[in-house]
């Protein structure tokens, strides 16, 4: 039996036991992931809503930062907040240096530019097609903001899923704020990284393959919110279609 195939039958056997430790660091992975883009989303929403609909001078410029902080590499985000909670930082006094909420603090400071970034291109969309309306109507920036990002929240759900997947596989900041520490913590990714320096394989393919999982199940999620969109989308043009048509 080769090394692949071995490991992948211990994987399983891990799987399917099931492994305390290995669905320990499933669930704080997910934990960390899930609160991270709950702050940061919320955040995020809000800024990129607001982007969206107001106009005022050095926008351009604000649009361009947010852009350039999508790119920025996790681990620069992770050396920023390690400088943040080290003793000597800013907020050092939280004593939050590899810990859990340090590690929530990081994933957020990521989450932040990704959903800020797309809320503000749909809720932008959709004031072209709907804002003359609203302000004709009295509406006023934060009102069209709000009344926007209600009117696309299943696209706006897409940009959650989307966040939360880009959390979750994230390692580099983690790692740094985190410390990687076992059973406090590790997550997935990080656990994959050192488990396979060290050649423990068989737990860096069951994790790996536990993770490859939650991320095709939110591809196959943000599928079907752009399916069901579409068809809300089209029952809702059919009457005004069948309206236009009656003579």
């Amino acid at each position: 039996m080769s090394t692949l195939t071995a490991s992948l039958a211990t994987a399983w056997t891990l799987l399917v036991t099931p492994d305390p430790a290995l669905w320990a660091i499933v669930g704080r992975s997910l934990a960390v992931s899930a609160l991270a883009c709950a702050l940061g989303g919320a955040a995020g929403l809000f800024l990129g809503a607001a982007l969206g609909v107001a106009r005022f001078a050095g926008r351009r410029l604000a649009l361009a930062v947010l852009n350039t902080a999508l790119a920025l590499p996790s681990v620069v985000v992770g050396l920023c907040v390690y400088l943040l909670l080290s003793r000597s930082g800013p907020l050092g006094f939280l004593g939050w240096l590899f810990s859990f909420e340090a590690m929530v603090l990081a994933q957020s400071v990521l989450v932040l530019p990704v959903v800020a970034a797309l809320t503000r291109q749909v809720v932008e969309d959709a004031e072209r097609s709907h804002g003359e309306q609203l302000r004709s109507l009295g509406a006023g920036t934060a009102m069209r903001a709000l009344l926007l990002a209600w009117d696309e929240r299943a696209a706006l759900l897409t940009v959650g899923v989307t966040a939360f997947g880009r959390a979750l596989s994230e390692v580099g900041a983690v790692m740094i704020v985190g410390g990687n520490i076992e059973g406090y913590t590790r997550v997935m990714t990080t656990a994959i990284a050192l488990e396979t320096s060290k050649g423990d394989l068989p737990l860096a393919l069951a994790l790996g393959l536990v993770l490859l999982a939650v991320v095709l199940a939110l591809h196959g999620l943000v599928g079907l919110l752009a399916l069901l969109g579409a068809r809300h989308e089209a029952r809702c043009a059919a009457p005004a279609l069948v309206a236009g048509a009656a003579p």
